[in-house]
């Protein structure tokens, strides 16, 4: 088999005169940031999967989520090479209805690719299709997991209203949903009350190149205890708290690691009393946000993930640690179901609060050798699992059939 190339090195000198379809995309926030999560990281995989069959141009903001100040090292408000892709860095100020417009019809593509229901880029765009409807290509719109209960009922009010008055002025009247598993199929079509057959399933894919770093397995333990990980958003819907309950009932010494952006200031406070109360077996450490370059390595230096989310679309950072060799304990409101089976880790309900602490108990009593033939495991059955390409191809469609409508 011909060697994939490696990210970064496509020669971007036929990029602007390819003969490849262009799939204009918006997101709220692209590269160089990463605090967007996976939304973000869902783009980055598509971009680098399918772009020797698209030309992906995306239309981001010039800051990562939640800053005030744009990126130090973009072009704002012009076209350049990011990685496979160009990118275009909208100022607050050119982010109004007529700069958007202006760039839609200023850049020749086949599809236009909308990351987001409620994104401010979303609505805008679909206002401007509104009116200038028979000028408008093919629209995609990728919800990304928004319509997951755990999701939605943040500010569900607010979301609730916009939802019935988008219905009632038709915003989204012909477009293609993309469902990124059969939960959001399920979701998009109770939300939106509409037919399935405007829904394309096609799963978010996983990091293209894996690289040979991540695949250094660490020797031996430099402590006595399990070395349990948490590493995401600390936010309601990551379930944070249930991760603590769980520990509380834990004998076992354990070390629990936090790492992730504290951005409810109340949540993380209820989680810290949490954290106050557990017994003097289990040791917790906050060690703050973490770089998307750094997560592989962090999660080869744990034995096991504990994540008992309240939802995931798809749950990029999932794969990231079985990438690292690190088994996972998970909720099942995940698509990464059956674990066991594949002995990649343990998919439990939520109302099991006690088969999560069993696990970790029986993991706490295995040798250093035992946890170690557990990650060579895990490692060869993940590649297997990522290497899908009928999902490869579901995303090519995806893309496809609208460009033939």
């Amino acid at each position: 088999m011909p060697e994939e190339p490696v990210i970064g090195q496509k020669s971007d000198i036929s990029r602007n005169f390819s003969e490849k379809p262009i799939v204009l995309t918006f997101i709220g926030n692209y590269l160089p940031g990463y605090k967007a999560g996976g939304i973000l990281r869902s783009l980055v995989n598509t971009v680098e999967n399918l772009c020797e069959d698209f030309d992906f141009w995306i239309i981001s903001r010039d800051r990562d989520l939640g800053d005030d100040k744009p990126y130090d090292d973009v072009k704002i408000n012009q076209w350049q090479p990011v990685e496979s892709a160009m990118v275009y860095y909208l100022s607050p100020q050119s982010s109004t209805m007529k700069g958007i417009s202006n760039l839609i019809f200023s850049t020749k593509h086949n599809v236009l690719y909308l990351n987001s229901f409620f994104d401010t880029f979303t609505i805008k765009v679909l206002l401007i299709r509104k009116y200038r409807r028979e000028f408008f290509k093919p629209v995609i719109v990728a919800p990304r997991g928004e319509f997951a209960w755990a999701s939605l009922k943040l500010k569900y009010p607010k979301k609730f209203v916009y939802i019935q008055a988008a219905r009632l002025f038709g915003l989204y009247n012909n477009v293609t949903w993309h469902a990124s598993s059969e939960y959001e199929r399920f979701d998009i079509i109770k939300v939106m009350k509409i037919k399935n057959d405007s829904i394309h399933n096609a799963l978010d894919l996983p990091v293209k190149v894996i690289t040979d770093e991540s695949f250094t397995l660490p020797s031996t333990h430099d402590c006595e205890d399990l070395k349990i990980v948490f590493l995401s958003r600390i936010s309601r819907e990551k379930n944070l708290d249930y991760a603590l309950k769980i520990l509380k009932k834990v004998k076992a010494r354990v070390v629990f690691d936090i790492y992730g952006p504290a951005e409810n200031s109340t949540y993380w406070k209820e989680c810290q009393v949490l954290i106050s109360q557990l017994p003097a077996n289990v040791e917790v450490n906050y060690l703050g946000s973490v770089n998307p370059i750094q997560v592989l390595k962090i999660f080869s230096h744990y034995d096991l993930f504990l994540f008992p989310t309240g939802g995931e679309n798809y749950g990029h950072v999932i794969a990231e640690s079985l990438t690292a060799g690190t088994s996972v304990l998970i909720s099942t409101k995940t698509p990464w179901r059956d674990l066991q089976v594949d002995k990649l880790g343990w998919d439990i309900d939520l109302a099991q609060m006690d088969s999560f602490a069993e696990v970790i108990e029986r993991l706490a009593l295995l040798s250093d050798n035992e946890l170690m033939k557990m990650r060579i495991e895990v490692k060869a059955k993940i590649t297997e699992r990522l290497l899908n390409h009928a999902e490869l191809e579901a995303n090519r469609q995806l893309f496809k059939k609208q460009m033939h409508h």
